[in-house]
C-alpha cells in the first residue's frame, strides 16, 4: 500500500487508484454542494467499504470540481457581479446592487480566510483529530438541529438583493464552520441565510456565490501544498480523474438542488443529516469504527 503521508500531507487517495478515486469523485460531487457534508461521506464511504481514507488534502483539492460546476451553472450571476461591480466603480455608482453583492461576498469571505490561515497547520495534517468519525457524527447532528430550527422559526421571504453587509458577515462567519469535517460549507451558509429569513433558493444562490472565493483559495492552496509534497505524475493523474468525475456530478447536483429548493423545504436534508450522525456515532461507539 502506498505511503499515505507525504511530507506531512495526508495523501491517502494515491493508494486508492483510478476506479476508487472516480467513485469517490462521484460521492464528493454529489455531497459537496448539498447541505449534508461531503467530508462526512468521504470518511464514511471508504470506512464502510474498507478502503484507505483519501485524506483531507484530497477533499480540499476536490472542491475545485464544485467550483467548475458553480461557475458553469451560475455563469450569468458571476458575470453580473464581476462586470456590474467594475462598471459601478468606474461610474461612481456606490449604490449599485451588483457592487453591494460583490462587497458582501468579499466581506463574508474574510472570516474563513483568517480562520483557514490560523488553522492551516492542523487541518490537513496526517492523523489530525478533527477527522475522527465521532467528531463528524456530532457535527452532523448539530447541523441537523440548526437547519431544523431555521425551517421552524424563520419566514424565508427575502431576496439576495436585500442582503446587507451585516447579513453577509453573519453568513461568512457561519462559513468558518466548513473547516471542520461534518459541518458542510453549503450547509452552514445555507442555514445561516435561512435564519436571516432568505427564501430557500435565494439562500442557496448566495451560498454558492459566496463559496466561489473560499473554494478557489482552498483548492488552489491544496494543489500548491500537494505540489510542494512532490507528488508523482501517477498521483496527479489519480487526482485529475477525481476532479473530472467530481465536476460532472457536481453540476448535476446543483441543477437538481436549485429546482428542489424552489418547490420544497430542507426537511429531507435535516432528516438525512440526523440519521447520518446517529449511524456514524453508533458505528464509532458500538461497532468500533475509527
Amino acid at each position: 500500500m502506498a505511503d499515505t503521508c507525504t511530507q506531512g500531507i495526508d495523501t491517502g487517495f494515491v493508494a486508492l487508484g483510478y476506479t476508487k478515486t472516480a467513485i469517490l469523485g462521484v460521492v464528493q460531487g454529489l455531497t459537496e454542494l448539498l447541505p449534508i457534508s461531503s467530508t462526512a461521506h468521504m470518511r464514511l464511504v471508504p470506512a464502510l467499504l474498507g478502503w484507505e481514507d483519501p485524506g483531507s488534502a484530497f477533499s480540499a483539492a476536490m472542491q475545485l470540481a464544485a467550483l467548475a460546476a458553480i461557475v458553469s451553472y451560475f455563469g450569468s450571476d458571476v458575470r453580473y457581479v464581476a462586470f456590474g461591480s467594475v462598471a459601478a466603480v468606474r461610474q461612481g455608482n456606490w449604490s449599485s446592487p451588483a457592487l453591494r453583492l460583490a462587497f458582501g461576498i468579499v466581506v463574508a469571505t474574510v472570516p474563513i480566510v483568517i480562520a483557514g490561515v490560523l488553522l492551516s497547520s492542523s487541518l490537513n495534517a496526517c492523523g489530525t483529530p478533527i477527522r475522527h468519525l465521532w467528531v463528524i457524527g456530532v457535527s452532523c447532528l448539530v447541523m441537523a438541529i440548526l437547519l431544523a430550527l431555521a425551517e421552524l422559526y424563520c419566514r424565508h421571504r427575502r431576496d439576495v438583493s436585500s442582503m446587507s453587509i451585516v447579513d453577509a458577515l453573519i453568513v461568512g462567519l457561519a462559513q468558518v464552520g466548513a473547516l471542520f469535517p461534518g459541518v458542510s460549507r453549503s450547509g452552514s451558509t445555507l442555514t445561516a441565510a435561512l435564519f436571516l429569513d432568505f427564501k430557500r433558493d435565494e439562500a442557496a444562490r448566495f451560498s454558492f456565490l459566496l463559496g466561489l472565493p473560499a473554494i478557489t483559495l482552498a483548492g488552489l492552496k491544496e494543489l500548491f501544498e500537494l505540489y510542494r509534497a512532490h507528488l508523482s505524475l501517477h498521483a496527479w493523474s489519480i487526482l485529475a480523474v477525481g476532479l473530472i468525475v467530481g465536476s460532472l456530478s457536481s453540476f448535476a447536483t446543483i441543477w437538481g438542488l436549485m429546482r428542489f429548493l424552489e418547490r420544497f423545504s430542507t426537511w429531507p436534508f435535516v432528516i438525512y443529516r440526523a440519521l447520518l450522525g446517529i449511524v456514524i456515532l453508533a458505528g464509532v461507539f458500538y461497532a468500533g469504527w475509527v
